[in-house]
């Protein structure tokens, strides 16, 4: 396959119509869905999710490399939640300017305060990097975020090896077929919610999903639902509301919503300051953190994946704060980080400020947010410091070296969109799960990957943002 498209059939426009017709039905009947943008709320009115027409050649190293490194991440996104000096010390710039960050943090400092209800973690996280490449023409992993809070796609993703699997097949690429891995994150994520139920320890208790009032991606989460009542896990759905009007807790801390018990809130909403509309929605937030649920992420492991707290595990030394013993996971850990830098106010930041407006097209400018297309690039960095470089607004942001990923070609296929070859950037994230009772690890896997491809023309924004669509790993 040339860059993911065998050349015979690129240019065989009517094959490439056929095969992009096959592709469309098989994702629909793979249940590849999301509900379509105009009718978010209707539940009849569905499409395919975007998704390429042919799986994107990956290597195999890095992509084991990926899926390895991903149980230390796991271990260090919770032993981050549970050090609230380095919470403190790393956040302390954030909090001064960053109004958002700073109420997530005063209601931390208030669990800190009262002790924390339950002593079972439940951590989904996904990591997410690019490719980049060297000089010699060979691939290094470096990671662009890790998102501990509605780490997104894997029910999704559990549905797309078959789709592209068809597709190969439909194209007489047998081989390359068998080449594309299995792949199931949905199964992973909800048996590690299914063991925080289970800790918890009443049958009569439900797992809540906190969405969003208008979901397109019902589906993605639908598919987790689905595996836990397959297990006799009863779900529900709530939002900010009906936790703000029945929301209360009995005397033993227990959460109940609608008159029900949760066990589990698995937060599927609240990684964004608009998603909090009024105080009400933060006396809710607070609510659920105090109580005996368990949340996923709670409080504080929602603040360990914010972008300065990943700027700062990148400085010197700070790895070791948590892996003293263990030099050899430092350093798989390390392997994968991008140059991370410091605006905070002083000489380091300064330096910081003076290298990305002599050369933006080098960095990405970040803000402390999640859920895509947030992030800065080229000219406008610079329209952004020179308003901020003298102000300790300038902390509410950290820069990080751009990853230069190869491009290769695909066809991205969207609903009503033409069908045309595209330049495209891919990004790969592996799932990490966890549950931890007290100081027993109980459970700790990377179960399963997400690859998403893009056109080059954006840099920024993900499949839920309308940039991005979903892919599969070839690996070669």
């Amino acid at each position: 396959m040339a860059q993911g498209i065998p050349q015979d059939v690129m240019m065989n426009t009517t094959l490439i119509q056929e095969l992009a017709d096959v592709a469309k039905d098989e994702a629909l009947l793979k249940g590849v869905l999301m509900r379509i943008q105009e009718t978010p709320n209707s539940s009849e009115l569905v499409s395919y999710a975007p998704f390429t027409l042919f799986p994107t050649p990956v290597p195999k190293a890095v992509f084991q490399q990926a899926l390895a490194v991903q149980t230390h991440y796991n271990t260090l996104v919770d032993k981050i939640s549970q050090d609230p000096d380095f919470l403190q010390e790393a956040l302390a710039s954030t909090i001064a300017v960053d109004d958002f960050t700073a109420r997530l943090f005063r209601i931390h400092q208030q669990i800190l305060k009262e002790g924390r209800s339950q002593s079972i973690v439940l951590g989904l996280n996904r990591s997410d990097y690019m490719l980049d490449q060297r000089e010699d023409g060979s691939s290094s992993l470096k990671q662009i975020e890790i998102n501990t809070f509605a780490a997104s796609f894997g029910g999704l993703s559990s549905r797309m090896p078959d789709v592209h699997r068809h597709i190969l097949r439909v194209a007489n690429r047998l081989q390359d077929s068998q080449r594309i891995q299995d792949n199931n994150p949905a199964a992973g994520l909800a048996r590690a919610i299914a063991k925080a139920w289970e800790l918890y320890g009443s049958e009569r208790a439900v797992v809540m999903f906190l969405v969003e009032e208008s979901q397109r991606n019902i589906f993605d989460q639908r598919y987790i639902e689905s595996e836990l009542w397959k297990r006799n896990i009863p779900t529900v759905r709530k939002r900010f509301g009906n936790v703000c009007k029945t929301g209360t807790l009995d005397q033993d801390k227990r959460l109940f919503v609608d008159g029900q018990e949760i066990a589990v809130v698995y937060f599927r909403n609240g990684y964004m300051p608009q998603n909090y509309t009024s105080e009400q929605t933060w006396d809710a937030r607070l609510l659920m953190e105090r109580s005996l649920a368990v949340k996923c992420p709670d409080i504080s492991t929602h603040l360990a994946g914010t972008k300065k707290v990943q700027q700062v595990l990148a400085k010197p030394g700070v790895l070791e704060r948590f892996f003293p013993d263990q030099p050899e996971v430092v350093e798989q850990i390390r392997a994968t980080f991008a140059g991370l830098y410091t605006l905070d106010m002083g000489p380091e930041g300064d330096q910081t400020v003076a290298m990305a407006l002599a050369a933006p097209d080098r960095f990405v400018l970040k803000p402390q947010r999640e859920g895509g297309g947030n992030n800065i690039y080229g000219s406008e960095i610079c329209d952004v410091l020179q308003g901020v470089k003298e102000s300790a607004e300038r902390t509410a942001y950290i820069l990080m070296d751009k990853i230069r990923p190869a491009s290769g070609q695909n066809y991205l296929l969207r609903r009503d969109a033409p069908l045309k070859v595209t330049n495209c950037l891919s990004e790969l994230g592996a799932f990490g799960a966890y549950v931890r009772r007290g100081e027993d690890m109980v459970m700790n896997e990377c179960v399963g990957h997400l690859l998403r491809t893009k056109s080059s023309e954006h840099s920024d924004g993900g499949v839920a943002a309308g940039v991005a669509v979903l892919d599969d790993p070839l690996l070669v």
